[in-house]
């Protein structure tokens, strides 16, 4: 099927007015996307933050009047709007991504996949990947950092938390790397079943990784009993999750954290300094992952 998208660069100010306006006028989806490179790095809860220009976007069927529905815009509202009416030919969507995401290797040992193409090389730890809707596919810099960091460490027998779990990329890649056991906590729903399933395409036996959204796993199993707990979040959420996330950890364990811009380290490592001390173990295109050891 043929769309026609309807294209307006405009304020924040008069975003919501004209979101109305294009869904009143028969369009099935609105977008909002940065116009000006202006990225929005960490909002605060409950707030959602537009871009000093945006460009919005409306989708309508083919066989819409545009020229109707322009009509119905105040003048005002699209003098300084650049508006343009285009042609979008339908794709599958899914395929189209898909063609696009190729095996990835990370440090020496491993390899993440697209569960629908062959690994290139069959003798390396292969991790087969279908993230669904949720983040991480190895793609985005931090998770990448997690990845190479987990594979240059020992995981022989260990018991790993993922924290912010996603896809399950990390709690999986830690399994395959030989951890013993993992817990990955999400608090979106959808996440907890992409790791499910991503577990299962990788062989990983059911009573080996446990997903749970926060507060909902086993306390008495997790509590100081995990000997690397890894959490690739946000700076904000890093912090407000310091408790949480080091009570996992039994002495002697190592925390990964990611998900955080060199510009944020500092900030991170002073915070967590008190209880463990953290270190900048890598850096990829602006973007760190800090590492540390809890006193024993």
């Amino acid at each position: 099927m043929t769309w026609l998208q309807l294209r307006l660069d405009t304020r924040p100010e008069q975003v919501a007015a004209l979101e109305d306006l294009m869904l009143a006028t028969g369009a099935v989806a609105v977008t909002m996307e940065d116009n000006a490179d202006q990225p929005v790095l960490e909002p605060g809860v409950g707030e959602t933050p537009l871009w000093g220009q945006t460009r919005l976007t409306g989708l309508y069927p083919a066989d819409t009047a545009m020229a109707t529905v322009l009509a119905a815009f105040p003048e005002k509202m699209l003098r300084h709007a650049n508006q343009r009416v285009e042609i979008l030919e339908d794709k599958d969507w899914e395929r189209e991504w898909m063609q696009h995401y190729r095996p990835m290797p990370f440090g020496r040992r491993l390899w993440v996949c697209p569960s629908w193409l062959e690994p290139p090389d069959p003798d390396a730890v292969n991790l087969l990947l279908d993230p669904g809707l949720a983040f991480g596919t190895g793609t985005h810099p931090t998770t990448a950092l997690c990845l190479a960091e987990l594979d240059s460490m020992d995981l022989a027998g260990l018991r790993v938390v993922d924290y912010g779990c996603g896809s399950g990329i990390l709690a999986v890649a830690a399994l395959k790397l030989g951890a013993s056991a993992a817990l990955g906590v999400d608090n979106d729903p959808q996440a907890l079943v992409a790791t499910r399933d991503n577990a299962g395409r990788n062989g990983i036996p059911a009573q080996a990784l446990a997903v749970a959204l926060p507060g909902a796993f086993d306390r008495q199993a997790w509590s100081q009993q995990a000997q690397v707990v890894i959490a690739n979040i946000l700076a904000g959420p890093l912090v407000e999750l310091a408790d949480t996330l080091l009570d996992f950890l039994r002495p002697g364990g190592e925390l990964l954290l990611s998900g955080l811009l060199e510009s944020q380290a500092a900030h991170l490592c002073a915070h967590y300094q008190q209880r463990l001390p953290l270190q900048l173990a890598s850096e990829k295109d602006g973007w760190v992952c800090l590492r540390g050891r809890l006193p024993g």
